[in-house]
Protein backbone atom coordinates (compact mmCIF):
# COMPACT_ATOMS: atom_id res chain seq x y z
CA UNK A 1 0.00 0.00 0.00
CA UNK A 2 0.79 3.77 -0.69
CA UNK A 3 0.56 6.60 1.17
CA UNK A 4 -1.79 9.31 -0.70
CA UNK A 5 -2.11 12.73 -0.05
CA UNK A 6 -6.37 13.34 -0.97
CA UNK A 7 -5.26 17.02 -1.94
CA UNK A 8 -3.34 15.99 -5.06
CA UNK A 9 -6.09 13.83 -6.32
CA UNK A 10 -7.25 15.37 -9.90
CA UNK A 11 -11.18 15.71 -9.34
CA UNK A 12 -12.73 15.06 -12.99
CA UNK A 13 -16.34 15.19 -11.35
CA UNK A 14 -18.34 18.32 -11.34
CA UNK A 15 -19.02 20.51 -8.08
CA UNK A 16 -21.17 18.28 -5.55
CA UNK A 17 -24.09 21.10 -6.12
CA UNK A 18 -24.48 20.08 -9.68
CA UNK A 19 -25.67 16.92 -8.53
CA UNK A 20 -29.59 16.44 -9.08
CA UNK A 21 -32.30 16.01 -6.34
CA UNK A 22 -31.23 12.49 -6.12
CA UNK A 23 -27.50 13.21 -5.81
CA UNK A 24 -26.76 12.09 -10.00
CA UNK A 25 -24.03 14.14 -10.63
CA UNK A 26 -21.85 11.64 -13.61
CA UNK A 27 -22.42 8.82 -15.90
CA UNK A 28 -19.52 7.04 -17.12
CA UNK A 29 -19.13 3.76 -18.87
CA UNK A 30 -15.89 2.45 -16.96
CA UNK A 31 -14.57 2.27 -13.58
CA UNK A 32 -11.08 2.65 -12.91
CA UNK A 33 -9.33 3.26 -9.77
CA UNK A 34 -8.45 6.58 -10.88
CA UNK A 35 -12.11 7.33 -10.65
CA UNK A 36 -12.57 5.64 -7.46
CA UNK A 37 -9.85 7.25 -5.39
CA UNK A 38 -10.76 10.80 -6.91
CA UNK A 39 -14.83 9.98 -5.89
CA UNK A 40 -13.95 9.10 -2.73
CA UNK A 41 -11.41 12.16 -1.86
CA UNK A 42 -14.70 14.24 -2.50
CA UNK A 43 -17.75 12.88 -0.93
CA UNK A 44 -19.20 10.76 -4.11
CA UNK A 45 -19.84 6.76 -4.48
CA UNK A 46 -20.58 4.81 -7.37
CA UNK A 47 -23.57 2.81 -8.50
CA UNK A 48 -23.66 0.69 -11.26
CA UNK A 49 -26.98 0.48 -12.61
CA UNK A 50 -26.39 -2.48 -14.83
CA UNK A 51 -22.47 -3.42 -16.16
CA UNK A 52 -22.45 -0.55 -18.92
CA UNK A 53 -23.35 2.16 -17.43
CA UNK A 54 -21.67 3.48 -13.94
CA UNK A 55 -23.73 5.98 -12.00
CA UNK A 56 -21.84 8.44 -9.27
CA UNK A 57 -23.40 10.01 -6.63
CA UNK A 58 -23.18 12.44 -4.07
CA UNK A 59 -26.89 12.65 -2.46
CA UNK A 60 -28.40 15.65 -0.46
CA UNK A 61 -28.09 13.51 3.05
CA UNK A 62 -25.51 11.39 3.30
CA UNK A 63 -25.89 8.34 6.35
CA UNK A 64 -23.12 7.74 8.76
CA UNK A 65 -22.62 5.96 11.93
CA UNK A 66 -20.91 7.98 14.38
CA UNK A 67 -18.95 5.34 16.75
CA UNK A 68 -19.66 7.36 19.94
CA UNK A 69 -23.40 7.30 19.76
CA UNK A 70 -23.11 3.55 17.97
CA UNK A 71 -25.31 0.83 19.82
CA UNK A 72 -25.94 -2.33 20.07
CA UNK A 73 -30.01 -3.21 20.08
CA UNK A 74 -30.60 -6.12 23.04
CA UNK A 75 -31.88 -8.30 20.49
CA UNK A 76 -28.55 -8.60 18.73
CA UNK A 77 -26.81 -9.05 22.05
CA UNK A 78 -28.77 -11.87 23.11
CA UNK A 79 -28.51 -13.49 19.52
CA UNK A 80 -24.62 -13.05 19.41
CA UNK A 81 -24.37 -14.30 22.96
CA UNK A 82 -25.30 -17.83 21.51
CA UNK A 83 -23.05 -17.58 18.52
CA UNK A 84 -19.25 -19.01 18.31
CA UNK A 85 -18.20 -16.58 15.49
CA UNK A 86 -14.78 -15.49 14.60
CA UNK A 87 -13.61 -12.37 13.47
CA UNK A 88 -10.80 -11.85 10.19
CA UNK A 89 -9.74 -8.77 8.22
CA UNK A 90 -8.86 -9.08 4.57
CA UNK A 91 -8.55 -12.65 4.63
CA UNK A 92 -11.26 -13.47 2.08
CA UNK A 93 -11.95 -10.42 0.04
CA UNK A 94 -12.97 -11.84 -3.24
CA UNK A 95 -15.47 -14.35 -1.60
CA UNK A 96 -16.83 -10.80 0.57
CA UNK A 97 -17.31 -9.10 -2.61
CA UNK A 98 -18.80 -11.90 -4.85
CA UNK A 99 -21.01 -13.00 -1.71
CA UNK A 100 -22.58 -9.52 -1.57
CA UNK A 101 -22.92 -9.50 -5.25
CA UNK A 102 -25.09 -12.34 -4.74
CA UNK A 103 -26.79 -11.36 -1.58
CA UNK A 104 -30.95 -11.57 -2.71
CA UNK A 105 -32.01 -7.45 -2.50
CA UNK A 106 -35.68 -6.71 -2.42
CA UNK A 107 -35.80 -5.20 -5.52
CA UNK A 108 -34.24 -7.96 -7.27
CA UNK A 109 -30.87 -8.32 -9.22
CA UNK A 110 -27.33 -6.55 -8.07
CA UNK A 111 -25.69 -3.10 -8.11
CA UNK A 112 -22.56 -5.02 -7.42
CA UNK A 113 -21.51 -5.98 -11.35
CA UNK A 114 -18.12 -7.81 -12.87
CA UNK A 115 -17.24 -4.35 -13.84
CA UNK A 116 -17.32 -3.08 -10.25
CA UNK A 117 -15.82 -6.18 -8.61
CA UNK A 118 -12.88 -6.01 -10.87
CA UNK A 119 -12.33 -2.35 -10.07
CA UNK A 120 -12.79 -2.91 -6.46
CA UNK A 121 -10.34 -6.17 -6.32
CA UNK A 122 -7.78 -3.65 -7.98
CA UNK A 123 -8.52 -0.95 -5.28
CA UNK A 124 -7.83 -3.66 -2.46
CA UNK A 125 -4.65 -4.80 -4.21
CA UNK A 126 -3.41 -1.62 -3.75
CA UNK A 127 -4.70 -1.38 -0.31
CA UNK A 128 -7.79 0.96 -0.08
CA UNK A 129 -10.67 -1.59 -0.50
CA UNK A 130 -10.78 -4.13 2.95
CA UNK A 131 -13.30 -6.31 3.66
CA UNK A 132 -14.34 -7.87 7.41
CA UNK A 133 -15.41 -11.49 7.90
CA UNK A 134 -17.63 -13.01 10.13
CA UNK A 135 -16.58 -17.15 10.47
CA UNK A 136 -18.26 -19.99 12.08
CA UNK A 137 -15.81 -22.01 14.61
CA UNK A 138 -15.18 -24.11 11.53
CA UNK A 139 -13.87 -21.13 9.67
CA UNK A 140 -16.50 -21.17 7.16
CA UNK A 141 -17.00 -17.64 6.05
CA UNK A 142 -21.09 -16.84 6.91
CA UNK A 143 -20.50 -13.10 6.74
CA UNK A 144 -19.04 -9.93 6.19
CA UNK A 145 -18.96 -6.21 5.09
CA UNK A 146 -16.39 -4.43 2.39
CA UNK A 147 -15.84 -0.62 1.88
CA UNK A 148 -12.96 1.46 1.26
CA UNK A 149 -10.80 3.28 3.97
CA UNK A 150 -8.54 6.29 3.03
CA UNK A 151 -6.80 8.06 6.01
CA UNK A 152 -9.55 7.98 8.69
CA UNK A 153 -12.25 7.80 6.57
CA UNK A 154 -14.58 4.35 6.00
CA UNK A 155 -17.21 4.01 3.54
CA UNK A 156 -19.13 1.02 4.23
CA UNK A 157 -20.27 -0.64 0.15
CA UNK A 158 -21.84 -3.78 0.99
CA UNK A 159 -22.58 -6.57 3.71
CA UNK A 160 -24.15 -10.32 3.21
CA UNK A 161 -24.88 -13.01 5.34
CA UNK A 162 -25.55 -16.86 5.02
CA UNK A 163 -26.05 -17.06 9.00
CA UNK A 164 -28.42 -15.07 10.97
CA UNK A 165 -26.51 -12.50 13.14
CA UNK A 166 -23.12 -12.72 10.98
CA UNK A 167 -23.64 -9.44 9.57
CA UNK A 168 -24.13 -7.95 12.83
CA UNK A 169 -21.05 -9.53 14.09
CA UNK A 170 -19.15 -7.80 11.44
CA UNK A 171 -20.70 -4.87 11.64
CA UNK A 172 -19.66 -4.38 15.62
CA UNK A 173 -16.30 -5.88 15.31
CA UNK A 174 -15.38 -3.66 12.04
CA UNK A 175 -16.00 -0.56 14.13
CA UNK A 176 -13.83 -1.74 17.35
CA UNK A 177 -11.49 -2.02 14.44
CA UNK A 178 -10.83 0.53 12.64
CA UNK A 179 -11.60 2.67 15.87
CA UNK A 180 -8.60 0.85 17.25
CA UNK A 181 -6.41 0.94 13.98
CA UNK A 182 -7.12 3.86 11.89
CA UNK A 183 -8.40 6.77 14.77
CA UNK A 184 -11.82 6.56 12.50
CA UNK A 185 -14.28 7.96 14.48
CA UNK A 186 -17.28 7.31 12.07
CA UNK A 187 -18.12 5.33 9.58
CA UNK A 188 -20.16 6.56 5.84
CA UNK A 189 -22.88 3.87 5.18
CA UNK A 190 -23.86 6.17 2.22
CA UNK A 191 -27.88 5.37 2.24
CA UNK A 192 -29.30 4.58 5.12
CA UNK A 193 -31.44 1.46 5.90
CA UNK A 194 -33.28 -0.56 8.48
CA UNK A 195 -29.94 -2.45 9.57
CA UNK A 196 -28.33 0.56 10.13
CA UNK A 197 -30.96 2.57 11.96
CA UNK A 198 -30.93 -0.41 14.38
CA UNK A 199 -27.31 0.54 15.76
CA UNK A 200 -27.85 4.27 15.58
CA UNK A 201 -27.15 5.35 12.12
CA UNK A 202 -28.25 9.03 11.57
CA UNK A 203 -28.61 11.24 8.21
CA UNK A 204 -26.83 14.46 7.78
CA UNK A 205 -26.87 17.78 5.10
CA UNK A 206 -24.52 16.77 2.38
CA UNK A 207 -22.47 19.87 3.40
CA UNK A 208 -22.27 19.12 7.15
CA UNK A 209 -21.00 15.79 5.42
CA UNK A 210 -18.20 17.15 3.72
CA UNK A 211 -17.21 18.83 6.34
CA UNK A 212 -16.43 15.35 8.30
CA UNK A 213 -15.38 14.09 5.19
CA UNK A 214 -12.48 16.66 5.09
CA UNK A 215 -11.34 16.17 8.41
CA UNK A 216 -11.35 12.51 7.67
CA UNK A 217 -9.23 12.85 5.37
CA UNK A 218 -6.49 15.21 6.49
CA UNK A 219 -4.59 11.53 8.45
CA UNK A 220 -3.99 9.63 6.12
CA UNK A 221 -1.98 6.02 6.05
Amino acid sequence: MFKLDPQMIINPFPPLYKADEDGLIAVSEFITPELILAAYCHGIFPWPSDDHYVLWFAPPERTIIRFRDFHIPHGARRELKKKRFKFSVDQHFDQVIKACASSPRAEGGTWITPKLISAYREMHRLGFAMSFETLDEDGNLVGGLYGMRIGRYFSGESMFFNEPGASKFALINTIGYLEREYGCSWLDSQVGNHFTEMFGAIDLPRDVFMRLHKLALKVNS
